[in-house]
């Protein structure tokens, strides 16, 4: 059992099957790209997208003006600037759009965009709390447009691969997947800000008024108001892995243990560690901290008969009955894969495509939903200070 074999027995895991109707667009059209929000991740995004066939970003819309230039000197020549996203929304020009705002825009502006008839990338957390992402499951399965969701592992070859190797029974039986994510973020430290330049009131949206603040700017993930710290920036995508793998939508209960132990700033702590449990038998934690940047990200997945470690860079696994490399406690993986890129990539090119099949994407509405909503029940946890179980047949905590 190696990775080949693995590779040639694929039968298309982890590819969307569901048919919606037929796009409006033919095989040599080009798709025409709105980007709402270009940040630093929109616009690593936007530079992939110039790298795939058949698409061209013709209109860039953000509140504050040196990342609206920005994103211009990125996009087609000729791209039009926008404050107003809604402008992007209403040109007959536009086939799609690129969210990649603050977490608090996201529904708001997908569901915007659907109802536009625009096919949308958003990026995750998909929403703000759990009863955004239902709603917004609701309303894009209802209509006929795209909606690819930006945990991109599931287009990624090696993560793919370990879909296989999970669904083969290799590991065993699986009781315990430990993730973890560590960064080491400049806290404290911001360009300066042109005010002048920037519409502060609309960035705030649907957020309660208040002033100007450069670390809610710069580093909105780590207030409430935008968005949901640790556990939805970067406990997202692992745990859309979790539920990929391991054929579950929702833990059964969730504890966390955080404290802002360093960067003081922030209202989301920067130090966390959630325990979930869920069905079929087995349990997830999570470590995380913005103190240290060792190890970066990833997952262990621990069954019976085999350990499965997986992150961005390579996929390893150990047989339990392997004998240890002398002078060590671990034996040599049976299975080695190195990743092959970057998944962002090939994750835009599954929308792009799926745009002009009508295919439901890798990453549909759901998945989206159901990963955020897993992070939003660990910081449920968090903020009553106790383990909370999750009701799945009505869709809320239990009190």
């Amino acid at each position: 059992m190696n990775r080949r074999a693995f590779l040639q027995s694929a039968s298309g895991l982890a590819l969307g099957t569901r048919l919606a109707p037929p796009s409006v667009l033919g095989a040599n059209d080009r798709i025409r790209i709105g980007v709402i929000g270009p940040g630093g991740r929109a616009r690593g995004l936007m530079n992939l997208l110039k790298g795939l066939p058949g698409n061209t970003m013709t209109a860039v819309c953000d509140v504050y003006e040196p990342r609206r230039l920005q994103a211009a000197e990125i996009a087609a020549s000729g791209a039009t600037r926008h404050v107003e996203y809604r402008e992007i929304l209403d040109s007959k020009e536009i086939d799609a759009v690129l969210i990649g705002t603050p977490d608090h825009w996201h529904k708001k502006m997908t569901l915007d965009a659907v109802a536009a008839g625009k096919d949308v990338y958003v990026e995750k957390p998909v929403s703000h709390s759990i009863e955004e992402g239902a709603e917004m499951v609701r309303v894009i399965e209802a209509s006929k447009q795209i909606v690819q969701t930006g945990t991109q592992q599931r287009s990624w070859e090696h993560w793919i691969l370990g879909k296989q190797i999970v669904d083969s029974g290799k590991l065993g039986q699986i009781t315990f997947i430990q993730t973890y994510w560590y960064q080491h973020p400049r806290a404290g430290s911001y360009p300066d800000v042109e005010l002048s330049k920037l519409d502060w009131k609309r960035w705030l949206g649907s957020a309660p008024d208040q002033p100007f603040r450069p670390e809610r700017f710069f580093q909105w993930r780590h207030f409430w108001d935008f968005g949901g710290g640790v556990l939805t920036d970067l406990l997202t995508h692992w745990i859309d892995v979790v539920h990929w793998y391991m054929k579950v939508q929702a833990p059964l209960s969730a504890v966390t243990t955080a404290h802002n132990y360093s960067i003081k700033l922030w209202e989301l702590p920067d130090t966390v560690t959630s325990t979930f449990e869920f069905p079929r038998d087995f349990m997830v934690t999570h470590n995380g901290t913005y103190v240290s940047r060792i190890d970066d990200g990833g997952l262990e997945i621990r069954g019976d008969k085999g350990t499965l470690k997986i992150d961005r860079e390579r996929l390893l696994v150990y047989n339990e009955e392997a004998r240890n490399v002398p002078g060590t406690l671990t034996p040599e993986p049976e299975i080695v894969a190195k990743s092959s890129g970057d998944g962002t990539r090939s994750h835009l090119q599954n929308w792009l495509d799926c745009v002009r099949s009508r295919k439901q994407p890798n990453a549909h509405i759901r998945v989206g939903h159901e990963a955020a909503r897993t992070s939003h029940i660990g910081n449920l946890a968090m903020k009553a200070g106790r383990k909370v179980r999750w009701n799945e047949q009505h869709q809320k905590i239990e009190t």
